[in-house]
This record gives C-alpha cells, sequence and structure tokens, in this order.
C-alpha cells in the first residue's frame, strides 16, 4: 500500500475518448513523493484524506439544514433558532445532540476514488470526484 502527500490544486473535468465528461481534482505531490509517480498509477483506487473547510461558529440552520420558525403569525425574535433541546426528565441535555457550535475543519476521508490523469513532469495526479478541503490544503492518498 503506497502513501502519497500533496496539495490540491483545484477541481476542473477531463474528456474521456470515449465522449464521457469526469469530474476531477488536480493534486500536486510533493517531491519527496516524485519516484512513486508511474504509469501503473493510472485507473487505481485511491483513498483520499483532509480537513474539511472551517466554517467557524455556525447555527442549527447552517450546520444541519433545521428548517427555522414560522415566518408569519407573530413569528419576530426566532426565526432561525433551532427549538426545543429536550424533555425534563433527564434534567440535562444528552449527549450528540444538534446545537449551534464550531462547524467544519474536520478529518475527512473519502473512499473509491480513480486516477484518471497523470503528469509526471509537473507531478501532477487527477483523482475522479470530489476533494475535501480548500485550495493549496494538505491531501494524504492512500493507493489500494
Amino acid at each position: 500500500m503506497e502513501k502519497l502527500t500533496g496539495k490540491k490544486i483545484n477541481m476542473t473535468q477531463l474528456f474521456l475518448d470515449s465522449g464521457k465528461v469526469v469530474p476531477v481534482t488536480k493534486v500536486l505531490v510533493d517531491s519527496g513523493c516524485q519516484e512513486l509517480l508511474t504509469d501503473e498509477l493510472m485507473g487505481k483506487a485511491v483513498a483520499v484524506w483532509g480537513f474539511s473547510k472551517g466554517r467557524g461558529f455556525a447555527g442549527g440552520m447552517k450546520r444541519y439544514g433545521f428548517k427555522g420558525g414560522p415566518a408569519t403569525r407573530g413569528q419576530s425574535t426566532f426565526p432561525r433558532q433551532a427549538g426545543s433541546i429536550g424533555s425534563q426528565t433527564p434534567g440535562r441535555v444528552r449527549k450528540g445532540k444538534q446545537m449551534a457550535g464550531h462547524y467544519g475543519n474536520k478529518r475527512i476521508t473519502v473512499k473509491g476514488l480513480r486516477i484518471v490523469g497523470l503528469h509526471k513532469e509537473t507531478r501532477e495526479l487527477m483523482v475522479s470526484g470530489p476533494i475535501p478541503g480548500a485550495r493549496n490544503s494538505k491531501v494524504n492518498l492512500r493507493i489500494a
């Protein structure tokens, strides 16, 4: 099992000979991993992990997709509030309750992606599909 480290550059699309359009993410491989870039990598499955985009402190509507309160009938001060946080019986907020808080900047692993393009001179890999993180963020690829 080979491991590559690199930097996410951007997303684009690749046109295959069959006429199919494949969305790809370009990854600039670190110079220390350059000797692993061979033609044998083409078509191989990879698992990619990185850190998702950090969105800071976010409310329940942005973080979990809550609907919010009604827009009419006297609703004035809490249109984006999460609502009830539990019953009276336990006398506490249960673990895992979906509430406002820090959103993003977590380690995400995406499996089942494939290497569909390779440029040895520029150390660029083209991986099918999305890779977590912002542009220029560090990513790690594990080749199956």
